[in-house]
């Protein structure tokens, strides 16, 4: 049954992590679509596009000679005009010349063929206007018929362009809402699931599922090769520590090589009473990181007395090991004195 429960508390675990993935499967889908829908707009407007650019290219070529014969064609209209003036100037001084008497025939002759040259200039120039002005006319006509034709291709290219515009837009819509709709259905399952959610059951899982003990791994211990016996087991653990030489002293106070200096440790009051009270000698540096510093004039407690000369000292909340030759023992008679000697309102026997 537990079994169980633990496997439907993953699923729950799971799943809306499964949802929220889910969700963004989706989005990445939709996002997906979109830009193929974007490539197919994009591809449409550069096929519009160049269609347009040929069509203004045609329109732009027959643009240009237009321009030039109706510039032209006004030029000739303009000469027409002048030689047409012309003429009917020098047609009525012919007319003068005939009424006066007085001219001569040579005089009436110059006058005459000075009238026919520019009725013949000025008939020439009416041709020249015509003919430029039909040729005019033609040309309008073509590049009307494919104005009108470019017209509507491009009327034509505005329709497809909103019908397609409407279209993607329409399914743009359409895909957004859906997807609205999904993400809704995501997020209602993975509101049902936290309203399910227990904080305290949650943490105990989580404990029970990534404990890995009750207590911290046990410290490596130094274990000798002589005090292993023949079928290889442990004889006993000891640990070994050398008696620390006292200022003055030669290496002959030292215990010799045979003598059990590595001894267990016993507490002080298995020596008798509660702990004592020592005084410090000398001045003593830790060395190793279960030894205590101490100063020449503190006072200690000492807790435990090893057999190895290293005894365990407490002082300001903190124990270590010292060694004894830096002690001596302080009486009771002793340390009254002294407190009497700092503080003389000091009465012991209150």
């Amino acid at each position: 049954m537990a079994e169980i429960w633990w496997q439907l508390l993953g699923r729950q675990r799971v799943k809306p992590r499964l949802e929220i993935e889910k969700t963004g499967n989706l989005h990445i889908q939709l996002s997906e679509r979109i830009k193929e829908e974007v490539q197919k707009i994009e591809a449409f407007r550069e096929h519009q596009r160049e269609q347009r650019k040929k069509l203004e290219e045609i329109i732009e070529k027959l643009q240009k000679p237009k321009m030039l014969l109706h510039k032209k064609t006004m030029e000739s209209k303009r000469l027409y005009e002048q030689r047409f003036k012309e003429a009917e100037e020098a047609e009525q001084a012919v007319g003068k010349k005939t009424n006066v008497t007085t001219s001569t025939h040579r005089q009436s002759e110059k006058v005459m063929s000075r009238a026919r040259l520019c009725r013949q200039a000025a008939n020439l120039a009416e041709k020249q206007y015509k003919w430029n002005v039909d040729q005019l006319e033609k040309m309008c006509q073509d590049w009307e018929s494919t104005y009108r034709s470019a017209c509507e291709v491009f009327q034509q290219q505005e329709s497809e362009r909103i019908n397609i515009l409407r279209c993607v837009l329409w399914e743009h819509c359409n895909l957004l809402s859906m997807q609205c709709v999904q993400d809704d259905d995501c997020c209602e399952e993975v509101r049902k699931i936290l309203e399910q959610c227990d904080i305290i059951t949650d943490n105990n899982c989580f404990i029970k599922m990534k404990k890995t003990a009750c207590r911290p791994p046990a410290l490596i211990e130094f274990r000798s090769y002589s005090d292993l016996n023949a079928n290889g087991g442990v004889r006993r653990v000891e640990t070994k520590r050398l008696s620390v030489m006292l200022p003055g002293m030669s290496f002959s106070a030292y215990p010799e090589t045979g003598s059990n200096s590595a001894g267990s440790y016993t507490s002080a009051q298995q020596t008798g009473g509660g702990p004592e009270k020592y005084m410090v000698l000398y001045d003593f540096k830790a060395q190793e990181d279960d030894e205590l510093s101490i100063s020449k004039g503190q006072v200690v407690t000492i807790t435990e007395k090893g057999e190895d000369g290293w005894w365990r000292a407490w002082r300001d909340g903190i124990s270590g090991l010292v060694p004894k030759t830096y002690l001596t023992k302080i009486s009771v008679q002793s340390q009254s004195t002294r407190l009497v000697a700092a503080h003389p309102d000091y009465n012991p026997i209150k």
